[in-house]
Order: structure tokens, then C-alpha cells, then sequence
């Protein structure tokens, strides 16, 4: 028996042991959710949703996707601006295709997609810096071209605080943080560039 169900916006067809993504909802390794706005069963088609249907499965882990590399520029207006994104992915289980209002035979809870973090949270509730802050005063980085204030502060959230610092990024330290925050390292190479001119005067 198949099911399709709605989740994060999309539609899913689904059968008891599949292993797939979805957009993240909340919740750990281990967790069992339960998806509620089913459409479909078999051949029972909801009008939008099968009454008394569900599916029970299993979060496998919290992933995120490939890179998606956002590239704009303004012809004879000096300026370009290179982005990066990694959408934040859960990877599921279907443990049970459930009808009648029949209730799953593991625990579980519903399925619900976590608050939409903004960029200032999502700095808040970042984890240890990746760098250590460096002693004094702290360099404006919005001088740098292709630093505004929000990716100052994800910057700063991750110990980078001076041009010298983002000067002297090795390869290495770029690929880095090109994996783990939302910057190309393309776009950092760049800064790092500006940086060092910015930290000789």
C-alpha cells in the first residue's frame, strides 16, 4: 500500500520502509513524527485530506543539501554579488501507513516544521566560533564590499572580527568556512583580497 503526503509545502508518494528527504522538520536522530495531511491512500483520495489517515516514520538523521551558488551582477555597474545556500534537510523512514484514525504502535509526535529562523537567530544559536576572537578592538568588516551588517554578524558569531584575521585566511580555512556558513569560497577568497588592503593602511 502507497500513500502521498504533504509536508514543508510538497507532495510525497510514499510506501511502508522508504528512506527519502524532506524539508527539515524538528526533531532528533531516532524521533518517530507522524504525518497527518495524507491525500491519498490506495485508491482513496482525500478531499483535500483522507479522514482518519496518517503516517508514522522515522527521523534517520538531520542533513542539509548541496550548495546552491546564487550569482548576480549589473552590467557597467561595477558591481557583482555571490551567494551561497544549503537548505536544511531531515531524512525520514516510513514506518506505517495508518487509516481508520488508527494509532501508531511506536511513540511518536506530530511532525511539525521548526520556527523560520532569521539571520540574527540563526547567528544567537550558532554553536563554538570556528575561530578564536582576536584581542582589541574590533574592525567595521562592512567595509569590506560584499559584507553587510548581517554577515558581519554571522562573521563576528564565528570569531572573525578584523581585516587581519580575514587577510590571512589560509585555503584551507576558506574551504572551511565555505562548508559550514552561508559564503562561496569564491566570495571569501574575494574578501580576503580586499582585507589585506584594508588591513595595510
Amino acid at each position: 500500500m502507497f500513500a502521498v503526503i504533504k509536508t514543508g509545502g510538497k507532495q510525497y508518494r510514499v510506501a511502508t520502509e522508504d528512506k527519502f528527504t524532506i524539508e527539515r522538520i524538528a526533531g532528533e536522530a531516532g524521533d518517530l513524527v507522524t504525518f497527518n495531511e495524507v491525500l491519498m491512500v490506495g485508491s482513496s483520495i482525500g478531499a483535500p485530506f483522507v479522514e482518519g489517515a496518517s503516517v508514522a516514520a522515522e527521523i534517520v538523521e538531520q542533513t542539509r543539501g548541496k550548495k546552491v551558488i546564487s550569482f548576480k551582477k549589473r552590467r557597467r555597474q561595477n558591481s557583482k554579488r555571490t551567494r551561497g545556500h544549503r537548505q536544511d534537510l531531515t531524512m525520514i523512514r516510513v514506518t506505517e501507513i495508518l487509516t481508520d484514525g488508527k494509532a501508531p504502535s511506536g511513540k511518536t509526535k506530530a511532525a511539525k516544521a521548526p520556527k523560520q529562523e532569521t539571520a540574527d537567530t540563526a547567528v544567537e544559536s550558532a554553536e563554538t566560533p570556528m575561530f578564536t576572537t582576536p584581542a582589541g578592538a574590533a574592525d567595521k568588516l562592512t567595509k569590506i564590499k560584499g559584507i553587510g551588517p548581517v554577515a558581519e554578524k554571522q562573521l563576528n558569531a564565528q570569531g572573525i572580527t578584523t581585516f587581519a584575521q580575514i587577510a590571512g585566511f589560509t585555503d584551507d580555512e576558506i574551504a572551511k568556512i565555505d562548508a559550514a556558513m552561508p559564503f562561496s569560497a569564491a566570495q571569501i577568497t574575494e574578501w580576503r583580497e580586499q582585507a589585506k588592503a584594508l588591513a595595510a593602511e
